[in-house]
């Protein structure tokens, strides 16, 4: 059974930096898409990144330049740095995982881990 568990939010400065963590244990290999998500109060979740097992990305447009998902398959691990944070990043950010693209973009996968909160204020 794959998990995942999510860490290294916190609140920073508008203009600061971040860099999750998403823990993968269970089974998860290079098959896997490994997505970031957020959900900020009272709004949708909305996917934010992906890494292919290959190392292929993608991402939502308004983090397009700010944010790299990044992947460590030694150590089964998942990574979201964000730079150049927003008020409007602020949000609950969750890791998800699972073996077709659409999957995950589309906040469908059968593996998530807990949310870790980002806060962006001054």
């Amino acid at each position: 059974q794959v998990q995942l568990v999510g860490s290294g939010g916190g609140s920073v400065q508008p203009g600061g930096s971040l860099r999750l963590a998403c823990q993968a244990s269970g089974g998860i290999d290079g098959r896997y898409y490994i997505g970031w998500f957020r959900q900020a109060p009272g709004k949708e979740r909305q996917w934010v990144a992906i890494i292919a097992g290959n190392g292929d990305t993608d991402y939502v447009d308004s983090v397009k330049g700010r944010f790299t998902i990044s992947q460590d398959h030694y150590e089964h691990m998942a990574f979201l740095q964000m730079n150049g944070l927003k008020p409007e990043d602020t949000a609950l950010y969750y890791c998800a995982a699972d073996t077709t693209y659409s999957t995950v973009v589309m906040g469908r996968s059968r593996y998530w881990g807990q949310g870790t909160q980002v806060t962006v204020s001054s």
